[in-house]
């Protein structure tokens, strides 16, 4: 199983990667998380890859932030260096100005930079949560995306994340579920954020050895804490390969 970090870049962000690239098979990169202006997560993730180019790096792709030639550039700029995908979906709201709608669906940006963009090797996912139903669920597993993100995990979820991974198993895509740690540092982040946790610091691995087989990967996160991850990380050596 493949552990990937989720990776909030700021100012010093070749530093704290540096910190952890031993821990880790790769960084799901954020886009200005809720909202907020932060480096660009697919520009991060051009340069991550090029420094490490044997992790496995996949920005998320918000699309309330971006108009069609941005969204085209940016592709482009993720295929040219070889990022293992794109995480596409609409997501925050801007914090300053409107949101962009001018490809008003994930699925409509998917077509668009595969059909008038034409990327030629760059991967497409999407953003799966628990809150749907599971028809709907599943509907989107079958939709032509090449990889699968599942969000909200927590022990009445994984239910559906079973069905999820059945189906991505029968369909050849892979499937990474969020998994997110909560810690005595990381209460108000969790609580700003509206995630429910997946598990506490002390029972990660009992949590995990549940995903081994299951899933191809976790993007793992204590959300803020970063000695926190750190721990986290150290916990779920064992589960790679």
């Amino acid at each position: 199983m493949k552990i990937l970090n989720e990776f909030v870049p700021t100012r010093k962000f070749l530093k704290l990667a540096d910190e952890i690239k031993d821990l880790v098979d790769g960084w799901n990169v954020t886009d200005s998380a809720a909202g907020f202006p932060a480096p660009s997560g697919t520009v991060v993730s051009c340069v991550l890859k090029s420094k490490y180019p044997e992790k496995i790096i996949v920005p998320i792709f918000i699309l309330h932030y971006k108009g069609p030639v941005e969204v085209g550039g940016l592709a482009l700029a993720a295929d040219v260096m070889g990022l293992d995908g794109l995480a596409v979906t609409m997501g925050d709201k801007p914090k300053y100005g409107d949101p962009i709608t001018m490809l008003p669906s994930s699925e409509a940006a998917r077509d668009f930079i595969r059909n008038t963009v034409k990327t030629k090797n760059l991967k497409l996912g999407c953003l799966l949560t628990a809150r749907r139903s599971i028809e709907d669920t599943l509907a989107r597993v079958r939709e032509p995306w090449d990889f699968i993100y599942f969000m909200r995990l927590e022990d009445q979820s994984f239910p559906i994340l079973e069905q999820v991974a059945a189906e991505c198993k029968k369909l050849n895509k892979p499937v990474y579920a969020y998994f997110l740690v909560g810690t005595a540092k990381n209460v108000d982040t969790v609580k700003m954020i509206g995630w429910p946790t997946a598990a506490t610091m002390d029972t990660v691995e009992e949590k995990t050895t549940k995903l081994n087989g299951l899933v191809d990967g976790i993007i793992a996160t204590c959300a803020g804490d970063a000695e926190g991850d750190k721990e986290m990380l150290g916990k779920l050596q064992k589960f790679r390969s």
